[in-house]
């Protein structure tokens, strides 16, 4: 069954309905009518096996069948990502990342940043999309620009990297210095990669530097590459 989202759903509501557009793609996309079923989550961990009660185009109703709570992962993954100057690229990071289990990213504004404001509405939908396609019940939290230093500074993860490319500050393999089952933060820079000043302030605030491999990665392609590290050391 396609998996549908509700954000405001609960598992004390019995009935409830879906809105103009999703109604439409239900009736003349999916040609679903009354009595079949389908499944939908809120995005915090909830799913629901529901039924058609009524099918028409401007609103479609259901019945909660059946519900089951799924719990958060312990260690969760936290990514910060300067935007790239190509909207794409950062789409493209923000759908693979969602389908492999990210649970937080950030946005950050850094010395060589070419692109300062992002619509984080339509980015938002991208994770909604990225989240029913690949049958997730978990949403990830996206937050929008912030100056990388406050980022730096008000992390509170126990394990926190910074990704860079200067070879004079010493640094060993991201796959080498995690320890799985650690909430963890990783921090990846723009295309002309962090300042030296960003480097050190990440160093004064006990970010480790790391490597994601022996070549230089385009931006998406770190973040991407940092979050498949985590998740296979925590499988």
């Amino acid at each position: 069954m396609q998996l549908f989202y509700l954000n405001d759903l609960t598992p004390d509501i019995k009935q409830s309905a879906f809105d103009k557009d999703e109604s439409q793609h239900i009736v003349k996309v999916l040609r679903m009518r009354e009595g079949q079923r389908l499944e939908i989550t809120n995005g915090k961990g909830d799913w629901f096996e529901v039924e058609l009660t009524q099918a028409l185009e401007k609103k479609c109703t259901f019945d909660i069948i059946s519900h089951q709570k799924f719990n958060a992962p312990n260690n969760g993954l936290h990514m910060v990502v300067a935007p790239t100057k190509m909207n794409e690229r950062l789409e493209w990071f923000l759908e693979k990342a969602t389908e492999i289990g990210v649970q937080q990213i950030s946005l950050a504004l850094c010395e060589r940043s070419e692109r300062k404001n992002v619509n984080i509405q339509r980015l938002t939908k991208i994770l909604i999309a990225a989240m029913k396609q690949s049958k997730q019940y978990f949403l990830p939290q996206i937050n929008d620009v912030s100056p990388l230093k406050d980022l730096i500074k008000n992390a509170k993860e126990p394990q926190k990297f910074i990704a860079h490319c200067e070879d004079d500050f010493g640094k060993n393999q991201l796959k080498d210095l995690l320890i799985p089952q650690k909430n963890t933060i990783i921090l990846i820079g723009p295309e002309g990669d962090f300042s030296r000043q960003e480097i050190e302030l990440a160093k004064q605030n006990k970010f480790k530097a790391c490597a994601l491999g022996h070549t230089r990665l385009r931006t998406e392609t770190a973040a991407l590459v940092a979050c498949h590290t985590f998740l296979i050391l925590n499988n």
